[in-house]
C-alpha cells in the first residue's frame, strides 16, 4: 500500500498540471479570437450596464486616425473621441444619442470616429450589420453610412434581435440602391474591415462595449469604459480643453 501511494501522488500531479495547462490553452484561444474572452466579463452579458470611471490618460495603443475612417464633425477639431461599437449592443444604442449630443454641443472642437467592435459570443448577427453599414459607405459615401448607423440603432431591440430582413429595409430608408446593396453586403468583401477594427479595438484595450478612447490636442488619450451620461463625457471633454 504505502509502494502505490507513492507513484499515486506524483500522478494526480501531473494530473492537475494538465487540467489547468488545457484550461490556460483554452482562455488563451479565445483571447485569439476575440470573442468570450471579449464579452465573457464585460458588464453586457451580466445584463447590466458598464459603470462610469474617472477615467484619466494612459498609454493606449490604436490604429491612427486617417480621411479612411469613418468621421462625424469637423475634421480639424482639436479632440476626436474614436467609439469602438456593436450595432447589438444596448448600451452602444444608449451611448449614440449621447455622442450626437455631444457633437451638437460642441461642433467645432470634438470629432467622432466610429470603428467595429462585434461582441461575437453573445451577438452572432453584429458582424454582418457592421458589413451592411461599410456597403451603406461604399454606396453613399460618409453621410449615409452615419445614416445607415442612426436608423439601425433607431429601430434595434438590440441583444442580437434585429431581423436581417431589415438591413435591405435600412438601406431603403436612407435612399440606397438596395439592389446594389444586397450585392455588396452578401459579397463579404467587407468582412476583413470588421476583423481588422476588431483588433484595433482588442490593442487599444477594450474589454467590453461601448468602449471610446478620447484624444487631445497633445496626443493624450483617455479611455471612456461604458455608456457615460453627457454629463460624464462633458467633464472629460472640458477637462482635455484646457
Amino acid at each position: 500500500m504505502e509502494n502505490k501511494n507513492i507513484y499515486l501522488i506524483p500522478l494526480s500531479i501531473i494530473i492537475a498540471g494538465a487540467l489547468v495547462g488545457g484550461g490556460l490553452a483554452y482562455g488563451l484561444g479565445n483571447i485569439g479570437n476575440g470573442s468570450a474572452s471579449v464579452s465573457g466579463n464585460t458588464p453586457q452579458r451580466a445584463g447590466l450596464a458598464p459603470t462610469p470611471q474617472p477615467d484619466k490618460p494612459q498609454e493606449i495603443t490604436l490604429r491612427p486616425v486617417t480621411k479612411d475612417d469613418h468621421i462625424r464633425g469637423n475634421v480639424n477639431a482639436p479632440l476626436t473621441i474614436v467609439e469602438y461599437s456593436d450595432l447589438e449592443c444596448p448600451f452602444c444604442k444608449r451611448f449614440h444619442p449621447t455622442m450626437q449630443q455631444v457633437l451638437k454641443e460642441y461642433p467645432n472642437k470634438v470629432r467622432w470616429v466610429y470603428r467595429h467592435f462585434p461582441l461575437d459570443q453573445i451577438h452572432p448577427k453584429t458582424r454582418k450589420e457592421a458589413e451592411a453599414t461599410e456597403c451603406a459607405n461604399e454606396l453613399g459615401g460618409n453621410e449615409k453610412f452615419w445614416a445607415y448607423i442612426d436608423r439601425l440603432f433607431e429601430i434595434t431591440p438590440s441583444n442580437n434581435n434585429l431581423d436581417p430582413a431589415e438591413l435591405p429595409n435600412i438601406a431603403q430608408f436612407v435612399k440606397l440602391d438596395v439592389n446594389k446593396f444586397n450585392a455588396c453586403l452578401s459579397s463579404g468583401k467587407y468582412a476583413t474591415h470588421v476583423a481588422d477594427d476588431l483588433k484595433d479595438a482588442l490593442s487599444a484595450g477594450g474589454q467590453g462595449t461601448p468602449y471610446s478612447v478620447l484624444i487631445n490636442a497633445r496626443g493624450e488619450k483617455t479611455p471612456i469604459s461604458g455608456a457615460y451620461p453627457f454629463e460624464n463625457v462633458k467633464s472629460i471633454i472640458d477637462a482635455n480643453l484646457k
